[in-house]
């Protein structure tokens, strides 16, 4: 029988809670049962990071993945990230540890003390009406952590990226930056991660939280075999991952999921490894290691990487459940497709492997069938002679959704096209790759006039809608100029670097 309690360790203490709703957020807990009112709710769907908190974890998982992300999590004898507690449902937390704004008093020596994160808030006037800042201080806090453990300072730059999931709207974010620099002057004040490790070791065990409501049960299997059991049996379970987007589905469209199947205690899921010339990336690996990992194939991706959602959101949702989502304006698939990304898809021992291009069949319909989940995706390695290019055009830069997005890959033999991937996302229903406009490249040199006829084509691949995000017009007009930046970019003479063709200023 499993046990049905979720223990988890909150405050220095741990937290037994029994028989919890499974689709109760970890904010809604805070506020109202744990009374922690530090952490804001806002936006309650994970955009504007009031409710930001720190999840800390044994660092035995990250040292497994083997990514740069994964290790740059590691401090100490955790794993830190931060997520948006509006948007994490409580047993999801089994096992690990929750740290809030509250935990800051105390790491700092506490009642009456600073951490140097809120003391360098204060000394660099980085509130105003101080209602997002107790997020930005757990942004700050989590980034203050992993660089002490490190022995460096982020730039200001690496500190913007920090807060591209945290949302001011009154100081404005020159102020806090100032106070991101300013808090590794202060004498330092670092968490106790041997206390929390040991905490969190005395909870480990080999069962899984089963919380039964009028909601349905929670079920988290810890092993591949047994998630792939439980779904055979339960087809009908929703599958929950990172709960980046099924935690819109209960807070917004208060929808009851019903009986839940977890699978972010399955460690086998979260493996990114190269097998042979194949880079298989595992559909419960966190999308900030994922996006890394395609970054090994090319750092092309690393600024599309950035661009996913935010911090918080990457750390919590999957590259599986984004693709498993089927969402036209979803970052990963563009790019996946241009990699001529295949999925390995589970149904009880049963394996099977489908080209990524033939999984969706029309808005959010995929080919997985009852029972059936996403196990892994599998990216052959480019040929050497494949340029690869990722773009997104949203309203701002940081942690919006797309108005389109893209994953070009073209192959060159001398200076003829011998292969083009053209994939993009917001065009159509589903994401998918532009045939008309490969196949007017296809054997034809690469010059302005082959880049040119492949931007007319494209008028044929696709016809999108229009929408609040963007007109039909500019769609396909922008996807258009996309190719063009494309050529520029890898045009045989006097090729531009992605600084000379982009608009906007690094950080």
């Amino acid at each position: 029988m499993q046990d049905s309690s979720i223990r988890f360790v909150h405050r220095g203490a741990i937290v037994e809670i029994d028989a919890a709703m499974p689709q109760r957020s970890v904010l809604a807990w805070l506020r109202e049962d744990a009374r922690c009112t530090g952490s804001k709710e806002g936006c309650n769907e994970g955009d504007c990071g009031a409710c930001t908190v720190v999840i800390a974890e044994r660092a035995g998982h990250a040292r497994a993945i083997g990514t740069a992300s994964a290790r740059a999590s590691i401090v100490g004898e955790l794993s830190l990230r931060t997520v948006n507690a509006c948007i994490q449902f409580m047993p999801t937390l089994h096992g690990k540890a929750l740290l809030t704004v509250e935990d800051l008093q105390a790491i700092a020596g506490g009642a009456g003390c600073l951490h140097p994160v809120q003391q360098a808030l204060v000394d660099c006037h980085g509130s105003q009406c101080g209602f997002c800042t107790p997020g930005f201080a757990m942004s700050l806090a989590a980034c203050y952590e992993r660089h002490g453990e490190a022995g460096t300072r982020p730039t200001r730059g690496e500190l913007a990226d920090v807060l591209s999931g945290n949302l001011c709207r009154c100081t404005g974010y020159r102020p806090i930056l100032d106070a991101g620099e300013r808090m590794f002057e202060l004498p330092p004040r670092r968490l106790d991660t041997g206390r929390i490790a040991e905490l969190l070791e005395r909870i480990e065990d080999d069962t899984a939280p089963d919380a039964s409501t009028h909601a349905g049960p929670f079920h988290a299997p810890r092993t591949l075999e047994a998630l792939a059991a439980l779904r055979e049996a339960r087809p009908q379970a929703t599958l929950l991952a990172g709960c980046t987007d099924i935690g819109l589905w209960a807070n917004k469209q208060l929808r009851d999921l019903g009986e839940i199947v977890y699978l972010g205690g399955v460690d086998e899921l979260k493996r990114i490894e190269w097998q042979g010339e194949l880079l298989r990336i595992g559909a419960g690996a966190p999308l900030e290691d994922a996006w890394l990992a395609l970054a090994e194939i090319s750092p092309e991706f690393l600024d599309m990487g950035r661009r996913f959602a935010s911090p918080p959101v990457r750390h919590a949702g999957t590259m599986g459940g984004n693709v498993a989502n089927g969402s036209p304006i979803g970052d990963s698939a563009p790019v996946l497709l241009a990699l001529d990304a295949g999925l390995v898809l589970r149904r009880g021992a049963r394996q099977r492997r489908m080209a990524l291009g033939e999984f969706y069949v029309d808005y959010m319909k995929s080919r997985l069938e009852p029972g059936e989940f996403i196990e892994a995706i599998e990216i052959p390695r480019p040929d050497a002679a494949t340029q690869l290019r990722a773009y997104k055009l949203g309203k701002r830069f940081d942690c919006d959704i797309s108005a389109v997005a893209t994953g070009l890959a073209l192959t060159l033999d001398g200076g003829t096209v011998r292969q083009a991937r053209f994939a993009f996302g917001g065009m159509a229903a589903i994401v998918k790759r532009a045939a008309a406009a490969e196949a007017a490249v296809v054997g034809r040199p690469w010059d302005e006039a082959t880049a040119r006829a492949a931007m007319a084509a494209l008028a044929t691949d696709f016809a999108p809608l229009s929408d609040l995000r963007a007109s039909a017009g500019y769609r396909l007009r922008a996807a258009q100029n996309l190719l063009m930046r494309l050529w520029l970019e890898t045009r045989p003479a006097a090729p531009l670097a992605a600084s000379q063709t982009r608009v906007w200023a690094a950080a």
